[in-house]
């Protein structure tokens, strides 16, 4: 898919969507339907998932009960208090780190610190992978991405790390897309301490 194409896709849409609600039980059900179309498991995504932690704690020990598999995608923005109440049903985490530095993290509305940790914390008991959005000007230096890859391997050089490119859209429009060679450059980099990096929107 080219710049273009995804550029048609965020122009089509017309702000509609369709939205379905589910109890936890209907949720595993549904996902125990599909199994025999190759479904193995529940994936707790968009837009923040962990907001309503007790909804994914609830759903996710119905599907662990069917014999299936959870997974979040996560920007790590969570107290360890409400990560401990998932922790026992989710398989793999996908978590955001957005960038290694304060002040990035506090230009972004988050905190550094509590993604941090809550990387550290899901990376004892479930599967993780990081996935970091290289923004030009934002968090795209050589240094950041060695200070960012070297805390990584310090909690596990097994960790896999989604490099991935920036495309401008809604808030984020006074900026280019990430140069491809940065990227693969910043790659490199992360490959210095962790044994996976792969790129991303490439």
């Amino acid at each position: 898919m080219t710049e273009r194409d995804i550029a048609k896709l965020f122009d089509s849409f017309d702000g509609e969507i369709s939205l379905s609600d589910f109890s936890p039980d209907e949720l595993a059900e549904l996902a125990e339907k599909l199994r025999p179309r190759g479904n193995i498991v529940a994936a707790f995504t968009y837009n923040e998932p962990m907001i309503g932690f007790e909804y994914v704690r609830d759903a996710a020990r119905a599907v662990r009960a069917r014999g299936m598999k959870n997974a979040v995608v996560t920007n790590g923005a969570v107290s360890l208090d409400a990560l401990d109440e998932v922790l026992p049903y989710v398989d793999a985490f996908n978590i955001d780190l957005k960038g290694f530095t304060d002040k990035w993290y506090r230009e972004l509305g988050g905190d550094l610190s509590t993604v941090k940790a809550f990387i550290a914390e899901a990376a004892k008991r479930a599967h993780v992978e990081l996935t970091t959005l290289v923004v030009p000007g934002g968090n795209d230096s050589e240094e950041e991405m060695r200070a960012l890859s070297s805390w990584v391997a310090s909690v596990g050089k097994s960790i896999p790390l989604h490099v991935t490119r920036f495309f401008p859209r809604r808030n984020m429009l006074d900026r280019a897309p990430t140069d491809v060679n940065l990227l693969r450059r910043l790659a490199g980099i992360a490959c210095e301490n962790l044994e996976t990096v792969l790129l991303g929107n490439v």
